[in-house]
């Protein structure tokens, strides 16, 4: 169980840098974009073992739910990037990026909590 807190509370720190690093590349220094890029590329993956380890080991219905929208958020994120469909939306996907963005990081560290109770309490037991 402190195996999956552990991995928790690491790709909450990921997904911190990665607002870190966005918030660099608008505001300071357009090359940190790389970093921001190869973040979400390089721990979205987390994501599946989260949820997967939420349906494997005996966790709350909460935390399974919190750790299910992780990755949909993540392809949430993808998409509205990626995916352009001007003659269907007139208005471009990549504005919900931000708003879908600090929903992933409210999922997250509500995850953290969440799961931090449950682990506690285990070794309080």
């Amino acid at each position: 169980m402190r195996v999956y807190y552990a991995a928790v509370v690491f790709f909450n720190l990921c997904l911190t840098a990665q607002v870190l690093t966005v918030g660099l590349a608008y505001f300071y220094n357009p090359t940190w974009w790389n970093l921001h890029v190869w973040l979400v590329r390089g721990y979205s993956g987390v994501s599946l073992l989260l949820l997967g380890g939420a349906w494997y080991l005996p966790l709350p219905q909460r935390v399974k739910a919190l750790a299910t929208g992780l990755p949909i958020l993540l392809g949430l994120q993808f998409l509205t990037i990626h995916l352009q469909m001007p003659s269907l939306v007139p208005v471009p996907l990549a504005v919900l990026h931000p708003l879908i963005g600090f929903s992933l990081f409210s999922v997250s560290t509500t995850l953290v909590h969440r799961t931090r109770h449950v682990v506690w309490l285990q070794s309080a037991t």
